[in-house]
């Protein structure tokens, strides 16, 4: 499948960051904090730091293979048949992403603004908004990210610094915890809420230069995680271990209980429209990836008869679990899951194209 190559590298690491930035910001401080206790901000860098080493393998891999994304390369490095499985193992596993993900926001805007309007309707309407704007290409999709990294990024960091005069810095020690086993399942955890950034595998055969990916992925995950790490930072030191256990949401928290002034004495109205924002990139990014992912399957020039195609699908995915508790127990475990699609398989397609000697492309291997 040909590419234009007119993506630059600020355009890929807004799409990382954009992507990253999603529903899970809302309730990765509890995460962390459930098994690590006062250790979560190490817990999140260490979750960052596996995620950089996810993407590192695939920018080795689309470097080598600069025409490809993961979809055609797999099949030249496990054969056709291995590679279609992992390939449709990848679109399932994105999809459920995209139907989880539009489950949740559709949870916390139905709890916290739309009190009495549907359910099914908040999911649907985010859904049908994703699916308009995959009908598009990659130029347009890079477009979309750029103009909204600044709307997200700008009042999420102002929000965690003005939450931060209210912090016990108490509330940060010990940095290390003797819990390995949990801090072990909360970075997995952790690790699992940056799997979007797996779209990177798409984005390299339309880079301008996708040599410059390794950049990409290192200011993306240091934008991503660092962000993170001073949201799980800033609710830790404002709230304390315990008292962080027993909220939902608990940067949503955190913003409702910072000011600026007597102008805006909460903070949550401004955060939650950002948050909005942020989510929508995520599953625009999930619904993209599923989309283009079955496109270069079937061998198809154009992904539009996918967009609405798959619409009723991920309606079903999002409406699969019963309520609030199954659906974050069944989101944890398809993330640990997915670790082995987006970590351990690149991994291993790496070691075997090295050993095959397939670094120049594998182009005497395609007809």
């Amino acid at each position: 499948m040909e590419h234009r190559r007119d993506i630059t590298l600020t355009q890929t690491i807004a799409i990382l960051v954009s992507t990253i930035i999603g529903v899970g910001v809302l309730h990765i401080p509890l995460i962390a904090v459930r098994g690590a206790e006062t250790a979560a901000p190490f817990v999140t860098l260490l979750g960052s730091l596996l995620t950089c080493l996810s993407l590192l393998v695939i920018t080795k891999l689309g470097k080598w293979f600069p025409d490809r994304s993961i979809i055609h390369y797999s099949e030249i490095i496990l054969g056709e048949w291995m590679g279609r499985v992992y390939s449709v193992l990848i679109i399932c596993f994105f999809a459920l992403l995209t139907g989880f993900a539009s489950r949740e926001f559709g949870m916390i805007v139905n709890s916290a603004v739309l009190i009495e309007t549907p359910l099914e309707v908040v999911v649907l309407v985010m859904l049908i908004l994703a699916a308009i704007f995959t009908r598009y290409d990659f130029n347009t999709f890079a477009y979309i990210h750029t103009f909204y990294i600044p709307i997200i990024l700008a009042p999420a960091l102002i929000i965690v610094i003005l939450s931060l005069r209210n912090a016990n810095p108490l509330y940060l020690q010990p940095v290390f915890h003797d819990n390995w086993s949990g801090t072990m399942m909360s970075m997995f955890t952790i690790a699992a809420l940056f799997q979007s950034g797996f779209i990177l595998t798409l984005i390299i055969p339309a880079m301008h230069k996708p040599e410059k990916a390794f950049k990409a992925v290192f200011f993306g995950i240091g934008i991503t995680g660092g962000l993170y790490v001073l949201i799980v930072s800033a609710a830790l030191a404002v709230f304390g271990p315990k008292e962080l256990t027993h909220l939902s949401w608990p940067t949503l928290e955190l913003a409702r209980s910072t000011s600026l002034g007597q102008t805006f004495q909460r903070l949550d109205a401004i955060f939650l429209s950002v948050w909005v924002i942020a989510v929508f990139t995520t599953i625009f990014s999930t619904y993209m990836f599923t989309v283009q992912a079955l496109t270069q399957l079937f061998r198809l020039k154009d992904q539009k008869m996918f967009t609405f195609f798959l619409l009723p699908f991920l309606f079903m995915i999002a409406m699969f679990p019963q309520n609030v508790f199954e659906m974050y127990e069944v989101v944890e475990k398809v993330g640990r899951v997915g670790l082995i699609l987006t970590l351990c398989v690149p991994l291993l397609l790496l070691i075997i194209a090295k050993i095959r000697k397939l670094a120049d492309g594998g182009n005497h291997h395609v007809k």
